[in-house]
């Protein structure tokens, strides 16, 4: 396995104890989860240059990255609910990007049949980085204490990254729905 699909793995490989941590109930490990969290957010990023920059793409990482990255926010989202960090109308912008996950990928399955590629978007790399951004803020729900409007401005832009999802998402139906017949 190279660089580029073992940095991919350890992203997928990163929520057992992230996860494990939500269940104990220490400052330090509300911080030590949003360390995993930052460092599966790292990898995401650096896994592409390393795979362009040593000519290590591959078939595997090409599925397994987007893969990684669904698991990866789903999964943050869940325990963030299922902590209390984010409920009642926050709840709103999660089900809109999960929701919108769903439909790229079976779009995106769809368009594979036919060998149509449907690559990212510019915009699409943003809504990631926003996402990403606002779930950190999300996680670090011990700095709220200290810091007035910390968790106000992970719910913002959380709700900024679901437009920018709704964006993306109507751009990849739009380009691929000139691929699929109505019968």
């Amino acid at each position: 396995m190279n660089t580029a699909n073992t940095l991919t793995v350890t992203r997928i490989l990163i929520l057992i104890p992230f996860v494990g941590l939500f269940y104990i109930h220490a400052q330090w490990a509300n911080w030590l989860a949003v360390l995993l969290y930052l460092y599966a957010c790292f990898t995401d990023y650096v896994d592409g240059l390393v795979a362009r920059k040593k000519n290590q793409e591959s078939s595997f990482g090409r599925f397994l990255d987007p893969v990684a990255d669904k698991i990866l926010i789903v999964t943050t989202f869940i325990m963030l609910a299922g902590t209390g960090r984010l409920e009642g109308f926050s709840l709103i912008p999660a089900i809109i990007i999960i929701g919108r996950e769903f439909i790229v990928s079976g779009l995106r399955e769809f368009l594979s049949e036919s060998n149509i590629p449907m690559p990212v978007t510019p915009l699409a790399k943003w809504k990631t980085g926003l996402q990403m951004v606002a779930l950190s803020f999300l996680l670090l729900d011990d700095a709220k204490d200290f810091i007035w409007g910390f968790h106000e401005v992970g719910i913002i832009c959380l709700w900024a990254a679901s437009i920018l999802t709704v964006l993306t998402g109507y751009q990849y139906f739009k380009a691929g729905f000139k691929h699929m017949s109505m019968r």
